[in-house]
């Protein structure tokens, strides 16, 4: 019967595990000196080698022979505990076995001695999948075991264990294998099961892999239909697009060429490439081009693209508009779950990133302002001869002339956007100004029509013949009722704008916070019991409010106006979308001095 790759090769010693030296060497010290712990807490993601730790652990301890901490493999105690014939060394799956009677059915078998091994060991994978109950039934027993028993506890999610748990266990974290590690092993595997494996396709299996050697394993033996492995085995069995596809991608992106980037797309659709795993891709590549912009000499680069690869695309990317790609791209990942048409999402998030214009968010917006500061590198005229033998320090000193009077008009035409700029804030804040104004006349008259009617109507009531004095009375009181609501809901209109006025002039230091969220028509705001309601139009003003930069002096600025309990929420909905951020720039571009491409 045929057996996977990743159970076949299974480490059986602590001197086969790769990676982990740091547990092992300590796991191995301790056996040798007889000091083992009675209970052993392994944490770290999934394929590390934690479960496998536990198994030989179990056997080095029980084993008749053992070799510098490591067990024989070949002593009775060994096999048994390897085969299952020795019941004394038992894993248990917490994820199926995570009930209160389920451990307190281990708690009274574990009392028993073991029957053909010195240790009856108890391994519990995915320990923190057991319920709070399974938790403090475990507790007693693991404070205090018998001198028999031991615990080998492992998980991948440590923050969901008790801490009571914690303080009774020795704790081994195991890292993420190494890059290196995974493809050393991959060669050694694939020797011994007579494959040939190339070093690019090693390399891809390891970087798909993420630190796990079970993954990389699994992915090796999906591979290995043919007796040879290379790179495009591998692209056509995992459905990855090819390395020079990605490149030229991530390329036409770069410059702009929105028809061959989406050339290039539909044809990795065509070929049946997962559109989830390009973007994974496209993200992964980009990353590494943002670390080689900021820092080229990092050791963080994952190692998939040559150095020379990364500083011809960094050179074509500025970091803003590498921010705003990635933030595309991850959009695009969350919305494929959604959408039922993958390649039309994957069309759109390429389209937005080979041009900003499409984008309003922050990013994009800092990448075009940076290509329009680019713009302002100008190419020195070509100065013609006229015949008379014109020097080439005149040519010259025309050509500096010119650069210098073109930098001047471009300062010019940049003081006079900044101007504009300043006139469009003064506008909005005016506009704002007089809606608050219209809004208080609004409430004042509000006021002023519930009086009178009061008024009125108690006029009326005490006139009235044939009703008796005890009915009029009744009347009298429940529109009064009635009118003091009308007043008490018109005072609170008053202190909703107010609360919000007052908060807006607590950010107003700061216009790049004051701006977006004194937007009445993307931004409304309501006071309900000390919860401050913040309702944004778009999802992208949610985002925007919901983000560090805007969420911490919002509810500072709340908390000084309505009071220190005061509690902030964003939600969606207002009772119209309003402007854009491409409708703010297009008001910008009416006054002639700002161009956006």
């Amino acid at each position: 019967m045929y057996q996977a790759l990743y159970r076949k090769y299974r480490p059986r010693t602590f001197s086969d595990v790769a990676g982990q030296e740091h547990v092992t060497v300590t796991l191995r010290r301790q056996i040798m000196s007889g000091r083992q712990s009675h209970a052993y807490l392994f944490v770290g993601t999934r394929g590390t080698g934690k479960t496998t730790c536990a198994k030989v652990l179990s056997r080095a301890i029980n084993c008749l022979k053992p070799i510098d901490g490591d067990p024989c493999n070949e002593c009775a105690s060994c096999i048994g505990i390897e085969n299952g014939s020795i019941l004394d060394v038992l894993e248990l799956d917490a994820a199926s076995n995570n009930g209160v009677d389920d451990v307190r059915a281990l708690r009274e078998e574990a009392i028993y001695s073991p029957a053909t091994v010195s240790k009856r060991v108890y391994i519990i994978d995915e320990v923190h999948m057991l319920s709070n109950s399974a938790f403090n039934a475990l507790l007693k027993i693991l404070e205090e075991p018998p001198e028999h028993l031991l615990f080998i506890l492992a998980t991948t999610a440590l923050h969901k264990v008790p801490a009571t748990i914690l303080s009774r266990c020795q704790r081994f974290s195991f890292k993420r294998l190494s890059f290196s590690a995974i493809t050393e092993r991959l060669h050694f595997v694939a020797e011994n099961e007579g494959l040939t494996l190339t070093d690019e396709a090693a390399k891809e299996l390891s970087a798909l892999a993420d630190g796990s050697m079970r993954d990389a394993l699994s992915l090796l033996d999906q591979c290995a239909s043919d007796t040879v492995v290379d790179l495009q085995r591998v692209l056509d069995t995992i459905g990855l697009v090819g390395r020079q596809e990605l490149l030229g991608l991530v390329e036409a992106a770069a410059l702009r060429n929105m028809t061959t980037a989406l050339s290039i797309l539909d044809k990795a659709y065509n070929d049946g490439r997962d559109m989830s795993s390009l973007l994974s891709e496209m993200a992964s590549l980009m990353r590494d081009v943002l670390i080689c912009k900021l820092s080229p000499s990092s050791p963080l680069l994952s190692g998939g693209f040559s150095d020379s690869e990364l500083s011809k695309l960094s050179a074509a990317f500025s970091p803003e508009r590498l921010f705003s790609s990635l933030e595309l791209i991850r959009e695009a990942v969350s919305a494929l779950s959604r959408s039922s048409n993958a390649k039309l999402t994957v069309e759109m998030s390429l389209i937005r990133i080979c041009d900003e214009r499409l984008s309003d968010d922050i990013p994009a917006l800092l990448s075009r302002i940076e290509r329009l500061e680019g713009a302002q590198s100008v190419q020195t005229p070509l100065v013609r001869g006229n015949g008379s033998g014109s020097s080439a320090q005149e040519k010259e000193r025309k050509g500096e002339s010119w650069t210098q009077e073109a930098q001047g008009g471009i300062e010019a035409e940049a003081h006079e956007a900044q101007g504009a700029i300043e006139v469009s804030k003064q506008e909005a804040q005016g506009a704002i100004e007089a809606e608050a104004h219209e809004a208080q006349g609004a409430i004042e008259a509000s006021k002023q029509e519930a009086q009178g009617g009061i008024e009125a109507e108690a006029h009326e009531a005490q006139g009235a013949i044939g009703v008796s004095k005890q009915e009029a009375q009744g009347g009298i009181e429940a529109e009064a009722h009635e009118a003091q609501g009308a007043i008490e809901a018109n005072k609170q209109g008053t202190q909703d704008t107010d609360f919000w006025n007052s908060i807006l002039e607590h950010l107003k230091s700061d216009m790049s916070i004051y701006s977006p969220l004194s937007d009445r028509a993307k931004v409304q705001a309501e006071l309900k019991d000390n919860v401050l309601i913040v309702r944004a139009g778009d999802i992208f003003t949610v985002g925007l409010i919901e983000s560090k930069k805007f969420s911490d002096p919002l509810k500072e600025a709340a908390r000084k106006v309505v009071g220190p309990d005061t509690v902030t929420r964003v939600e969606l909905g207002v009772g119209h979308a309003g402007d854009n951020g491409t409708k703010k720039i297009d008001d910008l571009s009416r006054f002639g001095v700002v161009e956006f491409e």
